[in-house]
């Protein structure tokens, strides 16, 4: 192929899937750009400012050394310089703590679908995944938590008991830096480069590019595009994240808007027919196909039969998106109603067609009075043969990974004597994740799982029922090997002799509450790999080790955040 001849997109999941397998293949992926959509560092600044954290004096002097770097007037060391010097005596913790908050409100919701596809990819195939940017761990942890990846090469602020000098670590993740930081993981973990892939938007990675044996241009900004042409290396670009196109716009307006104009619709069938259940049928099916029509939401669905068969029931979903109204209202379509959170009720006009519709708004911070709030629904499931749709995570996750459940969807299927029919919902993400206003066309899998009986089910055994649905979840979701590993790790953690250590930080939890394995930072000069995930005093410090193959590694190990970088570059 020639660079005149290459195609604009092709695909690296299908280059993926055809590679051979083996950890000794690394697969490196920068960070902004790359596996998020924009920059992390943008969304750091801006949120300063909308906090008010930063000075006139420091807002003005940060858009000068931005200006001058994106003029070519300084270089990236002198930008992190400039970066540096208004954290000195500031926290290291802090930081940590503001990139778990940037993370959930911004950065979750920018990481492509796509780029977590190939990860994936990459992961089946017993690859060595490792994120290399120039951006800083308080950026990047969050994300390579969700997404499971051990390996974090990165740029470094200094620090020195427990707070920044003002200073950087030298040499930077950047350019040259990167491609020293690539061949000391190589080092330390049997790579071989030659046959390894990187992934990067910028024209500033050209020298890993040009190190590794299988560069992959993705997202490339222009400078990157012609150098790829000239290089015959294969380009792909994601549009499913980031600034939409005025389609999108158009498309997510019409389908929020198409909840009230079913409802319009229906009101003929009200009006002549004195039946509200069948005006709030004819409307919710009509809801469903339309705004999945216009949103381009195409559903791809398996065990549509276990809608039907076990009627009235309680329907569980695992809660990705707002897609998920949509998508729930054209699979169950007629006789439903619904569990949603109180502020939803104040929508002007959706929030009074939901309640029309059936649904019960509860209080999420107040268990007492959500039990209570739901008691209409058990009339509503043995007087009327309703059946119940309710998400037992009680919220949105920030990505596909399994949150914890609740237990009101097991009491009232309890109090109804009605069975629990689980659909599992695999990336309703990819059309919204989380905080996104934007709904974009994608093709969302959906599994309905058979009936679970639960004429047996008591509340002295409500855990073990909670457990065996939610493991129902997992399997279908793919997410059951992780949960293993990380039930294992527990126990293993259990066994260990407490002892004091002085400065660790707390790993977060993983989605499914349980403790997780630790990111490894690593910096471009030696020593390669170190560990600085740091677990409490009650578990064993872990031990740098050779990755697995898939068949002996966990198959989605969580990563802790971590309490201090030592030597990430």
């Amino acid at each position: 192929m020639t660079g005149n001849k290459m195609t604009e997109y092709q695909s690296h999941l299908q280059d993926v899937l055809d590679a051979p397998e083996g950890p000794h293949i690394g697969a490196l992926f920068d960070f902004d750009g790359t596996i998020i959509a924009g920059y992390s560092a943008t969304s750091m600044l801006w949120e300063k400012i909308r906090r008010g954290e930063m000075t006139a004096e420091q807002l003005v002097e940060t858009i000068n050394v931005m200006a001058q770097y994106s003029t070519g007037n300084m270089g990236f060391s002198g930008l992190m310089t400039g970066a540096a010097k208004f954290m000195k005596g500031v926290t290291e913790e802090s930081y940590f703590e503001f990139g778990e908050e940037l993370y959930e409100k911004y950065i979750a919701r920018k990481v492509y679908p796509e780029a977590r596809a190939l990860i994936e990819a990459h992961r089946a195939k017993g690859h060595t995944i490792a994120i290399i940017s120039s951006a800083t761990i308080y950026q990047i942890e969050p994300t390579a938590r969700d997404l499971d990846i051990e390996h974090v090469l990165c740029s470094q602020y200094e620090v020195e008991n427990g707070e920044f000098t003002g200073d950087i670590i030298r040499p930077l993740c950047f350019g040259e830096g990167k491609v020293i930081a690539a061949e000391n993981l190589a080092a330390d973990f049997g790579l071989d480069l030659d046959n390894s892939y990187f992934y990067s938007d910028s024209y500033d990675d050209i020298e890993l590019l040009e190190r590794v044996g299988k560069p992959r241009p993705l997202n490339p900004n222009g400078k990157l595009r012609e150098a790829a042409q000239k290089n015959d290396w294969p380009l792909e670009k994601y549009d499913s994240r980031g600034q939409g196109k005025p389609v999108d716009y158009v498309r997510t307006i019409y389908a929020t808007g198409s909840l009230i104009g079913s409802a319009i619709a229906s009101l003929p069938i009200w009006a002549l027919t004195g039946s509200q259940r069948e005006a709030m049928n004819f409307s919710t099916g009509l809801f469903g196909d339309l705004a999945t029509a216009l949103t381009g939401c195409e559903l791809e669905v398996t065990g549509e039969e276990n809608l039907w068969t076990s009627r009235p029931c309680i329907f569980v979903f695992n809660h990705q998106s707002k897609a998920d109204v949509m998508i729930l209202a054209k699979l169950i379509r007629k006789d439903m109603g619904g569990v949603a959170k109180k502020e939803v009720r104040d929508t002007p006009v959706i929030g009074k067609l939901m309640e029309l519709a059936g649904t019960v708004f509860v209080d999420r911070a107040n268990a007492g009075s959500a039990i209570k709030a739901m008691a209409p629904l058990i009339d509503a499931v043995k007087i009327d043969g309703k059946s119940i749709v309710i998400a037992p995570e009680g919220t949105r996750t920030l990505s596909p990974k399994l949150g914890p459940f609740k237990k009101g969807a097991f009491h009232m299927a309890i109090q109804a004597g009605v069975p629990m029919v689980p659909i599992v919902i695999h990336n309703a993400g990819d059309v919204a994740p989380k905080n996104e206003f934007l709904m974009r066309p994608a093709k969302v899998r959906v599994d309905i799982l058979p009936a679970v009986d639960t004429s047996q089910w008591s509340t002295r055994t409500m855990t073990k029922h909670v457990a065996e649905v939610r493991g129902m979840f997992l399997e279908a979701l793919g997410q059951a090997e992780e949960e293993e590993a990380l039930a294992a790790l527990v126990e293993e953690d259990a066994e260990v002799v407490k002892k004091p250590v002085a400065s660790k930080r707390p790993r977060k939890p993983s989605a499914a509450g349980k403790k997780a394995a630790p990111v490894k930072i690593t910096t471009p000069s030696k020593p390669p790999v170190r560990k600085t995930g740091v677990k409490k005093a009650a578990t064993k410090k872990p031990v740098a080790k050779k990755p697995a193959s898939r068949s002996t590694r966990p198959k989605k190990p969580t990563a802790e955040t971590p309490k201090k970088v030592q030597a990430a570059e």
